[in-house]
């Protein structure tokens, strides 16, 4: 963390792409590989390198602040391994935690790529990756060079002449793959538009709130990453849309209510999308899967309600009978899916969808009609799906 993003500027290592530093991107990287002591080289504690060290120590590592390499030797031993990674480097978590799990390696690219890149040659093929994994027994050679030596070219060549593999990158911008150093705010900015539609298309079949959603996430999301809000904030933003369609359903304004539980849905897809950029960073689960499933409940809920409210003349004491055609409605979406393995079933999970349908049926008068209609099909569509599917599945 020593080469400046600018001349006399603070350290590229702080340079942010979807809200992640480089630094913090290089951390979640170590203790992806489970490492034991973090060794930062830089020229002073600044307040970002103390949230590292909070961040993993709070991992259960150990965190050293050194001046030059040779304050290395006093950290490794020769049982130890050493992960280095490269000044500046930007890589997949993922991707980097495979090639650099497997034992003893220095990581190379071709060297048309790497060169232009900004990596450093090694030979007439071959570039740096910026990133290796050496017996600690090698660092012991770094006492032999002056004080002022590069860490990182200096480790890399004594690595390579005591015979340590060398291994090819695989296909960058492939699967979400990113191996790239960046030196400048331009370089972070050109990198964050790819970083994000990379891990906002997920492995969900595509439908209009997930398609809203990630069209929001692209246009607003980095601004909400680098303020440090991200999914946080979203996912405050559904909540108070949906008490509104609460609200709004009391006062009488049903359409309105549930054009608000739409839009509530729209933002808590939009807040899942981002805290699946987040999750590069660890203890960053404000979308997971479990308030992910509880809002699904509290939305389904809230359209029951309304619909229940649509019907009663006092809102105060709807009678129980009038629930029960939004239950079975809400029960066979839920239902369904589970049953049905289908492309149309996924549509069955979108809220928004549902709720501005419904919205439009009861404007135009026909909200009970609609609901016991949309039931009734939904009912009749899987017991033929079911009986489809029963005929092709072999016993």
């Amino acid at each position: 963390m020593l080469e400046p993003a600018v001349p006399g500027g603070s350290p590229r290592a702080f340079l942010r792409v979807g809200g992640l530093t480089v630094a913090r991107q290089q951390l979640n990287l170590a203790l992806a590989l489970q490492a034991e002591r973090i060794v930062c080289l830089a020229s002073d504690v600044a307040p970002e390198i103390v949230e590292l060290q909070h961040q993993a120590e709070a991992a259960g590592a150990s965190f050293h602040v050194i001046a030059n390499a040779r304050a290395l030797l006093g950290l490794v031993t020769a049982g130890d391994e050493v992960i280095a990674l490269g000044d500046g480097l930007f890589a997949s978590v993922p991707a980097a935690a495979v090639l650099l799990g497997q034992g003893s390696v220095v990581l190379v690219q071709a060297i048309e790529q790497g060169l232009a890149a900004g990596f450093e040659r090694i030979d007439l093929n071959h570039a740096a990756a910026a990133a290796m994994r050496v017996p600690g027994r090698l660092v012991e050679r770094i006492a032999e060079l002056p004080t002022d030596c590069d860490a990182m070219s200096a480790l890399q060549r004594i690595a390579l002449q005591a015979g340590v593999p060398q291994r090819g990158l695989p296909p960058l911008g492939q699967e979400g793959v990113f191996w790239t150093l960046v030196r400048s705010e331009a370089d972070a900015h050109a990198l964050e538009p790819l970083w994000i539609r990379q891990r906002t298309g997920g492995g969900e079949p595509l439908n209009l709130t997930r398609a809203m959603a990630r069209m929001g996430v692209h246009s607003f999301g980095p601004s909400l990453l680098h303020a440090g809000s991200g999914a946080g904030s979203v996912v405050a933003a559904a909540a108070v849309m949906a008490l509104l369609g609460l609200g709004a359903g009391w006062f009488g304004l049903v359409p309105l209510g549930l054009i608000l539980c739409a839009i509530g849905w729209i933002l808590r897809e939009a807040a899942v999308m981002l805290a699946r950029i987040q999750r590069e960073s660890p203890g960053s689960g404000l979308a997971g899967p479990g308030s992910r499933a509880a809002y699904a409940w509290l939305m389904d809920a809230i359209m029951v309600t309304l619909l229940a409210w649509d019907l009663a003349p006092d809102r105060g004491s709807p009678s129980p009978e009038l629930f029960f055609a939004p239950l079975m409605l809400f029960g066979l979406l839920r239902i369904l899916p589970r049953a049905i393995e289908h492309r149309w079933t996924a549509w069955l999970h979108d809220r928004a969808v549902i709720g501005l349908g419904l919205a439009v049926a009861v404007m135009a008068g026909v909200g009970t009609g609609a609901v016991q209609v949309a039931a009734l099909a939904l009912a009749a569509g899987g017991v033929i799906a079911s009986s489809l599917q029963s005929r092709i599945t072999p016993p």
